[in-house]
C-alpha cells in the first residue's frame, strides 16, 4: 500500500546514510526559513495569532521565532508558519508549485524542540517532510493548482511527515498520521486573489494539521490508509489525473531538497522571471523610468492569472502586481522588503511607469509551466529604441541558485534588523546545525537593543 511504502521511507531516513548535499541543503532551507520568518513575525496574521492563542504561550518547550518565547508544540508551529509565509520570501519547489519550508520547517522545529532532539535529527525530519511532500506535489500536478493552494494542501502532508519523524513514530504511526492528514488538507486559491491575511494562514493550517495528525497517530488514532489513491480520495477529488508511482519514485536515491528555489525578490514567485528580465534590460542598457515609453511582458498562465493586478495601494496588492513590480525594479533597482513601504507604493514615478506595463499570456512560455518559469520582455523607449530579452529561468531557481553567501546575506538583511546582535550567533549555529546537541540550545532570541528599537 502506498502510504505504508512512504512510512517505510520515513522510518529508514532516521538512520540512513544521507548524502552531504542533502544535509547541506537542509541547513540552507532552515536558514532561509529564519530569514523569511523574522520580519513576518512583526505583521499580521502572526501578531493576531499571538494574541488569539495567548493561553498556550508561556507553556511547553517549543519556541516562537525569533522572540524565543515558549509555547506548546502546536501553537509554535501555527504562529511560526504564518510568520514564515507573510513577507513572500519563503522558498519554492518549482515543479510542484509549492512553498515547502513554511509547513515543513515550522512543524519540524516545533516537534524537535518538544522532543529535545539534536540538530541532525531535526534536519532528518526536515528532509523527510520535503521529500515526501514534494513528490505528492508532483503527483497532483498543474490541475490541482487551478483551485487549490499547494502550500496548504500538499504542505499538510509535509508537516505531518516532519512531525511524525521528529516524534519518532513507528511505521503504523507514520502511516496513520498521513492517512489522517489527507482528509483535512485544504486551502483555496481565492485566498490570494484579493487583499487579505488568509494566504499565510494556509501555512499555519498546514503546520497545525500536520502536528495534530502526528500527535493523534501517536496515541493510536487511525487514518485512512488509501486516502491518497482511493477512488474518492485526495488525488481523485483534488486533481483527477494522478500517477501515484511518482510519490515514491527515487526516495532515498535523489533528494528534491537539493533543487529548491530560494527567493531573491519579496513578492509572488510568479512575477520573478518578469522582474529578472526587467533588471537585465535595465542594467545592460542603463534604462531609467524617464526613458520608458512602454513595456510588454509575456508570461505563463499563473503570472497572468495571479499577478496582473494594477492596483498597488497596499503591500499585498503590490506583491501580486507585475506592473508595479516591474516598475519598481526599474525605478529602484530591486524588489526587497522596502518595495512595499508606503513611500515606495505611492511613489509617483513608479506609479506612472506601472501604467505603461502590459502583461500578456505567452503560449510558448505557458507550455513549459510549471517546470520552467520564464518571461519575455519588450521595452520601448521614448527615443525609439526597442530592447527585447528572454528570461529562461529565475535567479534562485536550481539552474541559477543563490550561493551560501547569498543565503547568509539574505538572512542578515531580513532577520538582522529584527533580531539584533542575536541574529549573528544563530546564523553561525545554523551553518553547523548537524553538530548541535539539542535544538533547544539554538540561540533563538531577540537582543535587547533590537527589542527596544
Amino acid at each position: 500500500m502506498l502510504i505504508r511504502d512512504i512510512a517505510d521511507y520515513v522510518i529508514a531516513e532516521h538512520t540512513s546514510a544521507l548524502p552531504d548535499n542533502a544535509i547541506h541543503w537542509a541547513k540552507r532551507v532552515v536558514i532561509d526559513w529564519c530569514a523569511a520568518t523574522a520580519p513576518g513575525s512583526l505583521l499580521q496574521p502572526s501578531t493576531g495569532l499571538v494574541r488569539a492563542m495567548h493561553e498556550d504561550i508561556g507553556h511547553g518547550s517549543a519556541r516562537l521565532f525569533p522572540s524565543g518565547r515558549t509555547a506548546t508544540m502546536r501553537t509554535a508551529a501555527i504562529i511560526n508558519a504564518a510568520a514564515s509565509h507573510t513577507v513572500e520570501f519563503d522558498d519554492i519547489f518549482r515543479d510542484g508549485l509549492y512553498h515547502p519550508s513554511t509547513p515543513v520547517v515550522s512543524a519540524a522545529l516545533a516537534a524537535a524542540e518538544h522532543q529535545n532532539l539534536n540538530g541532525e535529527a531535526f534536519l532528518r525530519a526536515v528532509i523527510a517532510g520535503y521529500e515526501v511532500s514534494t513528490r505528492i506535489a508532483l503527483v497532483m500536478g498543474r490541475s490541482h493548482y487551478r483551485y487549490w493552494h499547494n502550500t496548504a494542501t500538499v504542505g499538510s502532508f509535509g508537516a505531518a511527515v516532519a512531525a511524525a519523524s521528529a516524534l519518532k513514530l513507528d511505521r503504523d504511526g507514520v502511516a496513520n498520521a498521513i492517512g489522517l492528514v489527507g482528509t483535512m488538507a485544504a486551502g483555496l486559491q481565492q485566498a490570494f486573489r484579493s487583499d487579505s491575511d488568509t494566504k499565510p494562514m494556509h501555512g499555519a493550517h498546514a503546520a497545525d494539521t500536520g502536528i495534530l495528525c502526528a500527535q493523534s497517530a501517536a496515541q493510536g488514532v487511525r487514518g485512512v490508509l488509501d486516502i491518497l489513491e482511493g477512488e474518492v480520495g485526495f488525488g481523485s477529488a483534488m486533481s483527477g489525473e494522478c500517477d501515484w508511482s511518482i510519490a515514491t519514485e527515487g526516495l532515498s536515491e535523489y533528494y528534491n531538497i537539493t533543487r529548491i528555489t530560494t527567493k531573491n525578490h519579496g513578492c509572488c514567485g510568479h512575477a520573478f522571471a518578469a522582474i529578472d528580465a526587467t533588471l537585465s534590460v535595465k542594467n545592460e542598457h542603463g534604462i531609467s523610468a524617464a526613458d520608458v515609453k512602454r513595456i510588454a511582458i509575456g508570461g505563463y498562465s499563473a503570472t497572468v492569472d495571479i499577478c496582473s493586478g494594477r492596483d498597488h495601494r497596499t503591500p499585498y496588492e503590490g506583491k501580486f502586481s507585475v506592473p508595479y513590480l516591474v516598475a519598481t525594479a526599474i525605478t529602484h533597482g530591486s524588489v526587497r522588503l522596502d518595495a512595499f513601504s508606503d513611500a515606495r507604493l505611492t511613489n509617483p514615478e513608479t506609479s506612472t511607469l506601472a501604467r505603461k506595463v502590459e502583461l500578456y499570456l505567452d503560449e510558448e512560455i505557458d507550455a513549459e509551466f510549471p517546470h520552467k518559469r520564464m518571461a519575455r520582455i519588450l521595452l520601448e523607449t521614448n527615443d525609439g529604441r526597442v530592447f527585447e530579452h528572454f528570461q529562461p529561468t529565475r535567479k534562485g531557481d536550481p539552474e541559477l541558485p543563490l550561493s551560501d553567501a547569498d543565503i547568509s546575506a539574505k538572512y542578515r538583511e531580513l532577520a538582522g534588523p529584527v533580531m539584533g546582535d542575536g541574529g549573528e550567533a544563530l546564523l553561525e549555529a545554523l551553518w553547523s546545525l548537524e553538530t548541535c546537541g539539542s535544538v533547544r540550545d539554538l540561540p533563538i532570541r531577540v537582543s535587547h537593543d533590537a527589542a527596544s528599537a
